[in-house]
């Protein structure tokens, strides 16, 4: 045997580095060409409850547009900026090459959606759900600069729809009808009728 064959295999170089993005503050880049389907990077992070990353957003001051909650199945919450990894700074793309699945256990992984070259930047789709008003200054504030081209202009989940209650129904107004023109009222029968049979 050699001391080669005695040393650990040593890991993988990363497939993907931080740095300055043009789409917004940092990015996430592969370091490497990396496969379609490929699992890229763990979004890690502590798991915290729904009730802690809102009380956690709301010690930031409202709109919470920079935070890195990612929900779980479980109702739970990653904070990729608690005990986190680079993968919280890949950005959103409304034509993302990555997508975020979560494995039965609860983590989270980043995998390729198709080919990605050495240098491009990562990013996956993220809709946000914001629960306020969108109003004009929170759609600015959560605006979407990924510059595909069917970019729809916001990282915010659409919110719900909330019907409202259907109005009652008028009926148009009919032309009035003379005196010898209105149908008689049937008679009630006393007793009623038998029925056939």
């Amino acid at each position: 045997m050699t001391d080669a064959s005695l040393q650990p295999a040593s890991a993988p170089p990363p497939a993907c580095r931080v740095e300055r993005s043009s789409v917004h503050g940092n990015g996430v880049f592969a370091t490497r060409d990396i496969l379609p389907g490929e699992r890229v990077i763990e979004y890690a992070g502590r798991e915290i409850s729904w009730d802690e990353a809102q009380a956690r957003a709301a010690a930031q001051g409202g709109p919470h547009n920079h935070t890195f909650f990612f929900s779980l199945a479980n109702g739970n919450v990653i904070d990729g900026g608690d005990a986190g990894n680079d993968a919280r700074f890949i950005n959103h793309s409304c034509e993302p090459n990555c997508e975020a699945i979560e494995e039965e256990d609860g983590t989270i992984f980043i995998y390729a959606l198709h080919a990605i070259l050495q240098d491009e930047e990562l990013s996956y789709s993220y809709p946000l759900i914001y629960e306020g008003r969108h109003t004009p200054a929170i759609k600015r504030a959560f605006a979407c600069r990924c510059g595909a081209e069917q970019c729809s202009g916001t990282m915010l989940a659409p919110k719900p729809r909330q019907r409202k209650p259907a109005a009652p129904r008028v009926k148009p107004a009919e032309p009035a009808m003379s005196a010898d023109r209105v149908p008689g009222l049937a008679a009630p029968q006393n007793p009623p009728p038998a029925m056939p049979g």
